[in-house]
C-alpha cells in the first residue's frame, strides 16, 4: 500500500539529520515518521527566520504554505506538499523533500524555452515571487518539475525578481488565460484558505496582479525601479 505522504508529514514525528548550510534562514533536512513509514522533509522553523526589512517578522513559513495552497488551488501543482506544524524547534513550514534528477543542468534548464517553465512564470507573476533562483527549480527523474523557497512571496508591493524572463511580453495562450480567469473568479475561496497567513492588502494585491495579467493578456516585463534578477541568481 502506498504511503499517505500528507498524513506522515502532518502527524509523523520529525527528526533532524542535516542542515542546508547555503540557505539564509534555518533550513533543516530530516524525516517524518509515522507507523514505520518515513518521508524525507525540509523543515523551516519560524524561530530560525532571519528578519527582513520588507517582510514582517515571523511570516515566511506562512508564505511558504500559502504558495503551496495557491499552487494547488490554481492547478499549477508546482510546489511540494507544504504544511505549518510544530517540530523540534517549534512551529514552522514542513515540506516534502524532492529527489532531484542530478543529470539535469539547472542553468541550461533555467535559460531554455522548456514549456514547463511557463507555469512558473505565470505562478511567480501572481504570487509576486521576489526570489526565483535557478537552484529553486527541482526537476525530478519522472519529468515533473517542482519549485521551492517561496517564503518571500505575496508582498503587496510589486517585487517580482526571477531568472525566468524568456517569455516577457509574449501573449498568454488560451489555457493560461482560462487558468487566470478561474483564479480571479474563485479567488475568495483561496483567500479564506490563507487568511491566517496573509494580510487583506496582500491578498488584494495578489488578485489585482491576476486581473492585470488578464487585462494585458501577456507575460510581464521586468519593473524599471526594482532589480529584475535575484542575487545570487543560482
Amino acid at each position: 500500500m502506498a504511503i499517505d505522504v500528507s498524513e506522515v508529514i502532518a502527524t509523523g514525528e520529525i527528526s533532524i539529520t542535516g542542515r542546508l548550510v547555503d540557505a539564509s534562514n534555518a533550513t533543516l533536512f530530516g524525516q517524518a515518521t509515522l507507523n514505520n513509514e518515513t518521508v524525507n522533509v525540509i523543515y523551516k522553523p519560524i524561530a530560525g527566520e532571519r528578519p527582513l526589512w520588507d517582510f514582517p517578522d515571523g511570516t515566511l513559513a506562512g508564505r511558504e504554505v500559502s504558495a503551496f495552497r495557491f499552487s494547488e488551488f490554481a492547478g499549477f501543482h508546482l510546489v511540494p506538499l507544504t504544511i505549518l506544524r510544530d517540530g523540534p524547534y517549534g512551529l514552522g513550514a514542513v515540506q516534502e523533500w524532492i529527489d532531484v534528477d542530478e543529470s539535469v543542468d539547472l542553468i541550461d534548464l533555467a535559460q531554455s524555452q522548456d514549456e514547463r517553465l511557463r507555469k512558473f512564470v505565470l505562478f511567480d507573476a501572481m504570487v509576486n515571487n521576489t526570489d526565483r533562483k535557478i537552484g529553486h527549480l527541482l526537476p525530478r527523474s519522472d519529468g515533473r518539475l517542482f519549485g521551492c523557497d517561496h517564503g518571500v512571496c505575496f508582498h503587496e508591493e510589486d517585487k517580482l525578481r526571477t531568472v525566468l524572463w524568456q517569455w516577457m511580453g509574449e501573449p498568454l495562450d488560451d489555457n493560461e488565460i482560462g487558468l487566470v480567469k478561474y483564479i480571479v473568479a474563485h479567488f475568495d475561496s483561496f483567500s479564506r484558505e490563507v487568511s491566517e497567513f496573509l494580510s487583506n492588502r496582500e491578498l488584494h494585491a495578489t488578485l489585482q496582479r491576476a486581473t492585470t495579467l488578464l487585462a494585458e493578456g501577456a507575460f510581464p516585463f521586468p519593473a524599471e525601479d526594482w532589480p529584475a534578477v535575484p542575487w545570487p541568481p543560482i
